[in-house]
Formats: C-alpha cells, structure tokens, sequence
C-alpha cells in the first residue's frame, strides 16, 4: 500500500523513480533552511558547451517550488556555478524567504474580500453605478 501511495502522491513526497534515479545518479550538493535536499548528476563537470549536469531538489514535505529560496534557485537554473554552501550575508532590510501562502490559511486576504472575513462592508456613497441612457 505504501508504494503505490508514493507512484501516486507525487505532491507529498519524491514519487519512486525520482527517489531511484537520485539513489543511482545524484550527487548531494546541500540543504537549505527549509530543510529541502539540493542534487547534481554524479561525474565530471560538462565540457564547455557541451551540456551541463543535471540539478534538482526534493521537497521537505509538501511538494512547491516557492519553498526554493532565491540563493538556491539560482544555482538549480545554472545562473551561478557553485552552489550556496552555508549563510549568505543577509541586508538589514532583507525580509526572509517565504514560500507562496496561497490556498492555505495564512494567505494574504485584502480588506473587503468575503474571504477575510466573510462579510462585505457596506457601501460608502462613493461609487456610483453605470447606467446606459
């Protein structure tokens, strides 16, 4: 039962081939504050212009790309060479990485919206409707 939850859960956890082809061919490189797992495909360095070595990661928990801090995404999209081992200098007016929040409670609900508190305002006075003449 629990192998076929993993060939089917792809949102929850690596699915079976990407665990398998990570176990064959990957290479660890790092992990970042989220707790995800950062890879390369084992063996030499591509020659230049002759293709690159694959990366990716595996999620810690939940399966979503927003959870990739910006330090990490540009290493998996070969923007830059080495991979971001250890703290990176943070400005004082940096705010810390936090993945997307929409769909889950915590997301941002903009005043008015029948999502934030499930009543609408009532109206103002300012507006007044469109009507063709």
């Amino acid at each position: 039962m629990k192998l076929i939850a993993r060939l089917f859960s792809w949102w929850a956890n690596e699915p079976l081939g990407t665990s398998l082809f990570t176990r064959w061919k990957g290479e660890p490189v790092g992990t970042d504050s989220f707790g995800n797992r950062y890879f390369q495909e084992r063996g030499k360095p591509a020659a230049a212009g002759r293709g690159r070595r694959r990366r990716w990661v595996l999620y810690r928990g939940q399966v979503e790309a927003s959870k990739v801090p910006p330090e990490w995404h540009a290493w998996l999209h070969h923007t830059t060479a080495a991979a971001p081992l250890g703290e990176r200098p943070h400005h004082r007016w940096e705010a810390p990485h936090i993945p997307n929040l929409t769909g889950t409670p915590n997301a941002w609900r903009p005043p008015g919206s029948l999502s934030a508190t499930g009543r609408r305002p009532p109206a103002t006075g300012d507006y007044e409707a469109w009507r063709p003449e």
